[in-house]
């Protein structure tokens, strides 16, 4: 029984390091099976209780709390793993009943020496279960300020969105805007930037899955509506507006949709990795002849060839389609155009099998 004893603690104790070690320190997503537990736990209980909630903003500050709560329920997992593999450890190693080796666990790991360590080995034992304790809270200090510094970068993009594209956000509005002040000339610029941004959050959102959790501090915005207004926005100028249809329009999307794939590789998203330009998308023909009909309403240069534009668009579309709606129900986004408002019927939050866990 002994024997048993130790082979537990000591794998309950890497079991954690190795989760640490992986949610923290390790630089691409590789999130150990504690951390995704914790989350998915969190998750699934704030989520049943969000959809109680009667209005969109009741929803919305539940919500919120998912990936804050998941943050500090996690080292305190860590925490009680640690006390119970270390009890483990000291009881087969002889220091009297588990609640004296639950006793000198707590005093360990505490770093408070309420209970002294009489034996050599005891006392190394003790020394090493507090070392891992003055570890995780390390850990979490750097862990913290790359967190929510990824977070700023996301949100400050998010915000400065509203101004040209409306809020809700809608590619319709980003277009409009930009031809009234004749800025659609400009929007190679723009593109480039937006490339950057999704190339940030493919980065910081697989190396720290609870960030697609986190919501904007604004309970109208969301990160996800703003990808979709993006590359929606990009898809129909290629599509529509030929005179401004360029390549760093084209490796926006591009990069847009990778971003979002890998992001929805987290949690376990089906999704057509090859599409064919005629596949079915969410979009119907009706609204993007409508969305055609505005630009072209106000003088906007758009196409001729509506056939082939709605061909170009949907061909663009059908890459993003599955990936964008479904990370817009997993994260409730508020509800903007083309992107959440046909993301659920019910918009009711849905149920994660295996966030931080790569596909395939």
């Amino acid at each position: 029984m002994e024997v048993l004893a130790a082979l537990i603690g000591a794998a309950l104790v890497g079991a954690v390091l190795l989760s640490a070690v992986k949610t923290v320190v390790l630089p691409r997503n590789s999130q150990s099976i504690i951390t995704r537990s914790v989350f998915l736990f969190v998750f699934a209980l704030l989520g049943r209780l969000s959809n109680v909630a009667k209005t969109y903003s009741a929803r919305d500050r539940i919500l919120a709390l998912i990936a804050p709560i998941g943050l500090l329920v996690l080292p305190v997992v860590w925490v009680i793993l640690v006390a119970l593999g270390f009890t483990l450890l000291y009881w087969a190693t002889g220091v009297g009943g588990f609640d004296d080796a639950f006793h000198l666990s707590g005093s360990s790991i505490t770093t408070l020496g309420f209970a002294p360590a009489e034996s050599l080995t005891h006392r190394i034992l003790a020394f090493s279960e507090a070392t891992i304790g003055l570890i995780i809270i390390a850990l979490l200090i750097t862990f913290l300020p790359s967190l929510y510094g990824a977070f700023s970068r996301r949100e400050t993009h998010v915000t400065q969105l509203e101004v040209r594209a409306g809020d809700p956000p809608s590619a319709l509005e980003f277009l409009l805007r930009h031809y009234r002040i004749g800025w659609l000339d400009q929007l190679d610029s723009y593109w480039l930037t937006w490339e950057s941004w999704f190339a940030d959050i493919e980065e910081s959102h697989t190396t720290f899955p609870m960030l697609s959790l986190f919501r904007s501090p604004d309970p109208r915005r969301s990160w996800i509506n703003a990808a979709g207004t993006i590359l929606d926005s990009a898809s129909l100028t290629m599509a529509v507006l030929p005179q401004q249809a360029t390549g760093s329009a084209a490796v926006c999307i591009r990069a847009g949709f990778l971003s979002l794939r890998n992001i929805a590789d987290i949690y376990g998203v089906n999704y057509d990795p090859d599409p064919q330009p005629h596949d079915p998308i969410s979009i119907s023909r009706k609204e993007f002849d409508e969305v055609v009909r505005q630009l072209a309403a106000v003088g906007c240069p758009v196409t001729d060839d509506q056939e082939q534009a709605w061909t170009d668009f949907a061909g663009w579309r059908v890459n993003y389609d599955t990936v964008l709606l479904t990370l817009a129900q997993i994260t409730s986004a508020p509800v903007a155009p083309w992107v959440s408002d046909r993301s659920a019927v019910s918009h009711q939050q849905p149920r994660i099998s295996r966030m931080g866990r790569p596909r395939g």
